[in-house]
């Protein structure tokens, strides 16, 4: 018997009920500064790859029949492109994913196997092998469920039933690790995508190819417990470890012993300790490297662990995981990708105070590339996958409950048109400038006529936010608004109701990498303020492996500050939030629109310099003896802007305590 929550389809049994349950694609839309974001998108790289990149994304590549590039990278791209197309409702971004989605389908065989089937010799720049390999198949199985959601095209259920009947008769001759490794590790993308269809079709030879994939894939789940894999430098490629971490909770659909949900989290504690940096991300480049803020966390990570984290809410409705994806989504992402999203860095660091084509302390190294701003740079794994990230984070913005209801888990403005109560049509608008703004208002609209409907509304109260306050109309709502919770609003709705919910958002500060400090307000980290200067340069060694040409970017002031000891101080007097006014909130990912300032107290430390073109070795904080240098520089005003509106920065701050 199949349980459904009543408007969407939930898990069917004998899966477990989710709380929470995506909505179609489409239905919801990006609005202030979101949907500038999904078009700065459309008008660069990810409407554009195609010619951008035409070695790989033309019409050579194999997803496309030709005899080009047969593995990730085209799937990749139309990952990011496909939502991006919907969601816009841009007919000619549309057009360019129909004829990847055509082929797609089209290949199939008779034995129920699809996709590209012929291996090439080697070409430079180009992935011509393992045709044949799971992995690539598990991001076209995402492409795919998301066009049946956006379009409900019958024929995306017929060729994953068939496939999936071949994967089950296939994978016990030619398991996950059979071509490449990398399916092993991704396991949960493969996973996630029988259970979709599971839900839709009730096949219960579903239930067996679910068990096989999990028996073949990594076991993240005794790694996590065993702990030893995230203590250790260099133990698991860092995409991996961002697309590994929800197999786990994948699975615990299947089999709900708490022990999953508990290895995740045991797992996210490790990484935090022992690889963790302010941004939300780890070091990783492109193998686990520790917390040092100078060590690489690249792209393709940030990407992964959002969408990792979306899977994951909708299936526990943590809140953990609702505040760890804004934190990656509104630090890590915009930082990483430039404003016209025509450059990426392969590598971000935490702190990164000098951008140069240059050798640095990263377990890889791509032509020394690996740094600087370019299309291809470093590897161009990022630049085909970078695209799922923002709209995917859009997509996960609202979910429908179990309960009947509507849920706004992650905040930023947006509209959602959803289904409610038995079946009634209600569209409400979040109005705010979050993360910024700690006021965002909803307001409630049924468009099909009905003056009012009962149904539950539910709100994330962060954890970082002490004295949430919500008002219905005005009226102050009386109901739990403890933080780390979601509160539950169940009453008559009516037409023109408005919710408001106030995130009162305090200065906070963490601790890192050598006992340094990073500063937040709410959802977002703050970093020193630097002056870039830009410098465009040519490629002539590699053009056809990075591209013709890349960016350095060079501190046109000073980095070298700590923020004295504030201990004894009141936060609020420590550091003074500056509300800055004339600014451009419809794009606020840049120091000249940077909507909030953080004024500190800091001093230089003429003994932290420049090693090897980075930040040299921090400074540890809460030394015992006194630095002379440190003490006989004066006291100054710094300014912290928001992470993601910085390319060089400080993040992970000494903390300088008087001798």
């Amino acid at each position: 018997m199949e349980t459904t929550a009543q408007n969407y389809r939930n898990n069917r049994a004998p899966l477990i009920e989710r709380p929470y349950i995506e909505l179609p694609l489409g239905d919801i839309k990006p609005r202030g500064w979101l949907h500038e974001m999904l078009v700065r998108q459309k008008k660069g790289a990810t409407g554009h790859l195609d010619a951008l990149y035409p070695e790989v994304m033309g019409p050579r590549n194999g997803w496309l029949g030709g005899d080009g590039d047969q593995w990730e990278r085209g799937p990749y791209w139309i990952d990011g492109l496909l939502p991006l197309a919907y969601i816009l409702d841009d007919n000619a971004l549309k057009a360019k994913v129909q004829p990847w989605v055509e082929w797609a389908i089209n290949s199939q065989k008779s034995n129920g196997y699809f996709g590209p089937d012929t291996d090439y010799g080697p070409e430079p720049g180009l992935q011509r092998n393992n045709a044949h390999d799971w992995w690539p198949k598990m991001v076209v199985l995402k492409i795919l469920q998301q066009y049946y959601s956006a379009t409900g095209d019958e024929r995306v259920v017929r060729l994953m039933t068939k496939y999936f009947d071949y994967q089950l008769k296939t994978l016990k001759e030619e398991p996950l690790g059979h071509w490449t490794f990398w399916a092993e590790f991704r396991s949960g993308d493969n996973l996630q995508a029988v259970y979709w269809l599971y839900n839709i079709t009730g096949d219960e030879f579903l239930l067996d190819l679910a068990e096989l994939i999990h028996s073949q894939g990594k076991d993240f789940t005794t790694k996590f417990e065993q702990r030893g894999m995230l203590t250790t430098v260099g133990s698991i490629h860092c995409v991996n470890l961002a697309q590994g971490l929800k197999e786990p909770i994948i699975y615990y659909q299947q089999n709900p012993d708490k022990r999953y949900i508990d290895a995740v989290k045991l797992g996210f504690h490790d990484i935090r300790k022992f690889n963790g940096q302010p941004q939300g991300m780890y070091g990783g480049d492109e193998a686990l490297h520790g917390n040092n803020p100078t060590q690489g966390s690249e792209l393709c990570s940030a990407v992964e662990l959002m969408f990792s984290l979306e899977k994951m809410l909708e299936i526990t409705g943590d809140v953990d995981f609702a505040e760890h994806l804004e934190k990656v989504a509104f630090n890590a992402l915009p930082t990483q990708i430039t404003d016209d999203f025509m450059n990426r860095q392969y590598f971000q660091q935490a702190n990164q105070v000098q951008i140069q084509r240059r050798a640095y302390n990263f377990n890889i190294n791509h032509g020394e590339t690996d740094l600087v701003f370019g299309l291809l740079t470093g590897y161009p794994c990022c630049t085909s996958n970078m695209h799922q990230g923002w709209p995917k984070f859009t997509q996960n913005l609202w979910y429908a409950t179990h309960d009947g209801g509507l849920a706004a888990l992650v905040y930023s403005p947006s509209a959602v048109t959803a289904k409610v109560a038995d079946g009634v049509a209600i569209a409400v608008e979040e109005e705010t400038h979050y993360p910024f703004d700690e006021a965002i208002r909803f307001s409630f609209h049924f468009p099909n006529g009905e003056e009012s409907v009962v149904f539950p509304f539910h709100l994330r109260i962060p954890t970082w936010c002490n004295g949430a306050e919500i008002r219905i109309n005005g009226e102050r709502w009386d109901g739990a608004t403890e933080a780390g919770n979601i509160a539950v609003i169940e009453r008559r709705w009516e037409s023109g109701d408005h919710v408001e919910l106030a995130l009162p958002m305090e200065v906070t500060t963490s601790t890192w990498h050598e006992n340094s400090v990073a500063v937040e307000r709410g959802p977002v980290v703050y970093a020193l303020k630097i002056a870039e200067r830009w410098e465009r340069k040519s490629i002539t060694d590699h053009p056809d492996r990075y591209g013709n040409e890349y960016y350095e970017v060079y501190p046109e002031s000073p980095w070298n500050y700590g923020i004295m000891d504030f201990s004894n101080k009141d936060m609020g007097d420590a550091f003074r939030v500056v509300k800055r006014k004339n600014v451009d909130l419809s794009y606020p990912w840049n120091p000249e629109n940077a909507p909030i300032e953080i004024k500190a107290t800091g001093k230089r430390m003429p003994s932290w310099k420049l090693y090897n073109g980075m930040a040299g070795p921090l400074p540890h904080s809460g030394i015992i003896y006194g630095i002379e240098s440190t003490n006989e520089m004066p006291e100054e005003e710094i300014t912290l802007i928001p992470y993601g509106a910085t390319t060089l920065r400080i993040s992970a701050f000494p903390l300088i305590v008087p001798y």
